[in-house]
């Protein structure tokens, strides 16, 4: 089953005093992958401001401006049109192998020294995903007896366990540790801690930020609120993606964004201003499905 999908998110920025200077990056732009073509995308800013786009390292899409007026509003939107598949079935309209092509490695094969060097950042602790030896324990049991794909998705059913979602119970500064502490979190807590269980098994794996449509069968034409949200791909032979807090991979309605480490690698919207402070901020997104 494929989509297609016109995506709009709208941020607004109200300062309680006048900034007079801003310097941001806003990653609001999905990609372009075996399964997903962008066909139409951009992004308005108000006040006027000149937008530099650039690839970042992670291979996400930047656009950078700032500003210098005084102002007590900023406005950030961005608009998309895209065509989805399920990862794994490639978009007829794009070349390149279908993720999950590849022969599964081996435990031996995954630790290999080159093959970590070459991933070592996804297999290293970051601020939200920091090292704990109750998950290297529990990482070491889901390992017992299963291959690297069996563990991914014992890892996925423990998650799933351990955190309830509950809008509200953590920020967005709170890591994996802390959330899993609380037993709730939003989907950014389930991203991180089945990072952290990956990560501990050895397995590379990394963080997905984009979209996500409500509904599966949405009329088309409809326009639904949508929703940020937040996934992990893990890596084992090739890779493979799975939404932690549904418990299953994902599917054509999910909307990929942006990669990294974590979510710090990813944030839609962030920066540095002069003045302020911040006294409210609204983030909508509204979906179509087209097809």
């Amino acid at each position: 089953m494929s989509y297609r999908v016109r995506v709009e998110h709208i941020s607004r920025y109200h300062y309680a005093n006048d900034v007079q200077s801003s310097f941001n990056e806003a990653r609001i732009t999905p990609l372009t992958t075996p399964w997903q073509l962008v066909l139409e995308s951009r992004v308005e800013v108000a006040p006027d401001a000149v937008l530099h786009s650039y690839v970042d390292y992670w291979g996400s899409v930047v656009h950078a401006f700032d500003l210098h007026r005084a102002h007590r509003d900023l406005t950030v939107t961005g608009r998309s049109v895209v065509e989805t598949q399920p990862p794994g079935t490639p978009n007829p309209h794009l070349t390149g192998a279908a993720p999950g092509s590849e022969v599964e490695r081996s435990w031996s094969e995954l630790g290999e020294s080159k093959l970590r060097d070459s991933f070592s950042e996804f297999l290293s602790a970051t601020r939200y995903v920091p090292p704990d030896p109750r998950i290297n324990e529990i990482a070491e049991q889901i390992k017992i007896g299963r291959a690297p794909m069996e563990a991914t998705l014992e890892a996925l059913g423990w998650v799933r366990e351990e955190l309830t979602y509950v809008p509200g119970t953590t920020g967005v500064h709170t890591s994996a540790i802390e959330a899993w502490d609380g037993r709730a979190g939003v989907c950014q807590d389930f991203a991180h801690l089945m990072l952290a269980v990956l990560r501990a098994m050895g397995l590379p794996s990394r963080y997905c930020s984009g979209y996500v449509h409500p509904e599966r069968d949405a009329d088309l034409g409809a326009t639904v609120e949508g929703e940020s949200h937040a996934w992990i791909e893990v890596w084992t032979g090739d890779w493979h993606s799975f939404d932690p807090t549904a418990g299953k991979p994902t599917g054509e309605h999910h909307v990929l964004v942006a990669r990294g480490r974590d979510y710090s690698d990813v944030s839609p919207i962030r920066g540095i201003f002069h003045g302020g402070p911040t006294a409210s901020l609204d983030v909508t997104v509204r979906m179509t499905r087209l097809a």
